[in-house]
C-alpha cells in the first residue's frame, strides 16, 4: 500500500518522498482515510508505531485551501501529556507545513518556561500542540481561543489520565464547540480510556494495532540475571566491550536515573539523566546532546520516554523492569524502528524474574535469561 492510495494530495506526497517515508505503517493506513472522511477515531497503537503521522497528515490536508481563522482562534488542538512530546509532535506538523504552497502555522506550548513568548507567538497559529495546564493558562490570559476549533486530538491519552490531567481535560472540553472532529490516540485501551472516549467522541471508528506486531521481530532481545549491586558495573562493562555509542537506559525512578548517570560519568562514560524533576532547559539540552552524539548514554524514566524519538537508535537497556508489560513494549520500541534492527537488553534481579516471565507471556516471545559474566 502507498500513501497516494490513501488519498493524500500531491504536495504532501512530495514531502513524504523527500523525508523518506516509503509506505504507511498499519496505524497510518487504517487511520488516515477515516480522518479524511471526517470520522471520529480511536487509534490504539504502541509508542513508535507512527501515530503522529497518522493524524498529522490528514489534518494538514484538511486545512489546505481553507480560509484563515480569526487571529488566536486555533483550528486544531492536540493535547499531549509532556513537554517533550509536545515538541516532538509539533516538529512533525512543521516538517509537513513548511514546504506547502500556503502558510499553515503550528506551535507547541508547555509549562516550565516563560509564558510571555508563547503568548506573543500565538498570532496566526492554526495548529496548537499543548500540555493541558499551560493551555488553560493561555486561555485565562486570553492569548488563545477555542470557539472555532475544528479538530481535537488527544495523543497519549492513557498517560494524560495516569498523570492526573483528567480535571484539566474536563475544563478544556467545556470550552470547545460541540461540532468538531475528535481523534483519540493511546498506547493502551482500558476502562478509563473507554470512559473518556464516550465523553469526547461521537460514533468513533476504532483502529487497533497490536503491540506485539510492532517491529518486535527486528529487536534482538537479551536478558541477564544479576542483582542490583552488580547492575552498574555490568552496564559499564557492556558499553565498553560492545563499543556502544548511543544507549538509552531506562530506570524506574528519578533517584535511580540520577545515580546511574553520575556513576557512568565517574567511570569515563558520558551520560545525562532525563526525568520530570529536571528543568525544561536541561531536559531539552540532554536530548539534543544525545541525538547529536555528544553523550553516549541517556538515562530516562518511563514518562520521559514518550518524548524521545530517534529513528535509528541501536540499543535500549532496561536497568530496572517497568511495572507493566505494555510499558516494556514501549521501552524496547524505541529501538528497532523505521524498519531498522535494534537491541534491547534487560537486567533482571531475583525479585524481577517472575515479572519478567509475565512480560514474556504477554509479548508472546521467550527471552532466555543469561548469566552475567
Amino acid at each position: 500500500m502507498s500513501f497516494s492510495s490513501l488519498g493524500i494530495n500531491y504536495h504532501l506526497l512530495l514531502l513524504l518522498n523527500k523525508q523518506f517515508y516509503k509506505s504507511p505503517y498499519p496505524i497510518q493506513s487504517q487511520s488516515i482515510p477515516l480522518v479524511l472522511a471526517e470520522k471520529d477515531v480511536i487509534g490504539i497503537a504502541p509508542t513508535g508505531s507512527g501515530k503522529t503521522v497518522a493524524y498529522a497528515l490528514p489534518i494538514i490536508q484538511k486545512l489546505i485551501g481553507k480560509a484563515d481563522a480569526k487571529n488566536r482562534h486555533v483550528k486544531v488542538l492536540v493535547l499531549v501529556p509532556t513537554r517533550e512530546l509536545a515538541v516532538q509532535v509539533e516538529k512533525v506538523f512543521k516538517s509537513f507545513c513548511l514546504s506547502l504552497p500556503e502558510k499553515i502555522k503550528s506551535m507547541a506550548v508547555y509549562g516550565g518556561v516563560s509564558i510571555n513568548p508563547q503568548m506573543i507567538n500565538m498570532n496566526g497559529v492554526q495548529i496548537l500542540v499543548a500540555t493541558p495546564g499551560r493551555l488553560l493558562d493561555l486561555i485565562d490570559a486570553k492569548a488563545v481561543h477555542l470557539s472555532d476549533l475544528e479538530v481535537l486530538v488527544l495523543d497519549e491519552a492513557d498517560k494524560m489520565l495516569n498523570l492526573g490531567f483528567a480535571a484539566e481535560m474536563e475544563n478544556i472540553l467545556k470550552l470547545l464547540p460541540k461540532k468538531r472532529q475528535n481523534l483519540l490516540f493511546s498506547a493502551t485501551f482500558n476502562l478509563a480510556i473507554e470512559e473518556l472516549s464516550h465523553l469526547v467522541l461521537s460514533a468513533p471508528e476504532k483502529v487497533v494495532v497490536a503491540a506485539e506486531n510492532i517491529a518486535i521481530e527486528l529487536i534482538n532481545q537479551q536478558a541477564f540475571a544479576l542483582e542490583d549491586a552488580d547492575k552498574g558495573p555490568f552496564l559499564r562493562k557492556l558499553i565498553k566491550e560492545k563499543n556502544l555509542t548511543q544507549v538509552l537506559v531506562f530506570t524506574s525512578s528519578v533517584f535511580r536515573a540520577d545515580a546511574v548517570a553520575e556513576k557512568l560519568n565517574i567511570n569515563g562514560i558520558t551520560a545525562l539523566a532525563m526525568h520530570s524533576k529536571k528543568s525544561q532547559g536541561s531536559r531539552t539540552e540532554a536530548l539534543a546532546q544525545f541525538k547529536a552524539g555528544k553523550i553516549k548514554v541517556l538515562v530516562a524514566t518511563d514518562l520521559m520516554s514518550r518524548g524521545i524519538d530517534i529513528p535509528f537508535l541501536l540499543c535500549v537497556i532496561n536497568y530496572e523492569l517497568p511495572r507493566s508489560p505494555k510499558d516494556y513494549i514501549h521501552r524496547i520500541g524505541r529501538t528497532g524502528r523505521a524498519e531498522s534492527p535494534g537491541m534491547a537488553i534487560s537486567f533482571i534481579n531475583s525479585e524481577e524474574q517472575h515479572h519478567f516471565g509475565v512480560i514474556q507471556k504477554k509479548m508472546k516471545k521467550i527471552v532466555p535469561l543469561q548469566l552475567a559474566e
